[in-house]
């Protein structure tokens, strides 16, 4: 046999090895970027589904009260403190994963979250900044296991940015303070805005309405004064 032959010999024996690797690395891709995909679809078409269990991993948001509840607020709500923050400085304050949502754009998981459930009055403020974010008199049950919101305490406190990531067209919401990602906002909320903020918990401090006035929050109590009974879920 000569050099020729032996060399299309061996190059015909590595063929369907390769075929086979590509195959196979071709179809791990596939399989991700379909898991991510149903992932995110989850979120853009709330559904109800109960959660296998409530329990909250509180863990993952001991690291709030870390961050004292004036410690970024002047005496008219605005943040100070939290624009001088160093990045090393905001993740030694945070758990791993308030840190990932917050900083790196995570998302935690559904119906596995601090306030996903929650349904006592107050607002929820900026985890890190602790600007007035939203109200629990705007709040409702989405279905999707996120915290979900008809519309922001004042639209001014927040950003819309277009996000283009996994194949698809989205609007993220982020701080206007410090630039923190909070989550996503859809148009299948219900009325009066139509609007639904789907935020993650690990973004957010839960401020109850008998501690506001305490922790500086006075002005927004008149929020509550004939506040109308929670809406409905979102249409599906």
């Amino acid at each position: 046999m000569n050099k020729r032959s032996e060399s299309s010999l061996y190059r015909d024996t590595l063929s369907p090895r390769r075929n086979r690797s590509s195959f196979w690395i071709g179809a791990v891709a596939v399989g991700l970027i379909a898991a991510t995909s149903l992932y995110i679809m989850r979120a853009e078409n709330p559904q109800k589904a109960a959660p296998e269990t409530s329990t909250v991993v509180a863990a993952n948001n001991v690291a709030a009260s870390d961050i004292p509840a004036n410690a970024h607020q002047s005496s008219n709500n605005k943040p100070t403190e939290a624009r001088n923050m160093s990045d090393a400085e905001i993740r030694q304050k945070l758990t791993p994963e308030q840190y990932k949502v917050t900083r790196e754009n995570g998302t935690e998981p559904p119906f596995h979250n601090q306030y996903w459930d929650n349904h006592q009055p107050g607002i929820y403020v900026d985890l890190i900044s602790g600007e007035a974010l939203f109200a629990s008199t705007d709040k409702f049950d989405s279905g999707t296991g996120w915290p979900s919101f008809t519309k922001p305490i004042d639209p001014s406190n927040i950003v819309e940015k277009q996000d283009r990531k996994f194949f698809m067209t989205r609007t993220e919401v982020r701080s206007k303070a410090d630039d923190a990602h909070l989550g996503h906002l859809f148009d299948d909320g219900p009325p009066p805005t139509g609007m639904r903020y789907c935020l993650n918990s690990a973004s957010l401090r839960f401020v109850p309405q008998d501690k506001m006035a305490a922790e500086g929050y006075g002005k927004y109590l008149s929020l509550f004064q004939d506040a109308p009974k929670p809406v409905a879920q979102a249409k599906k």
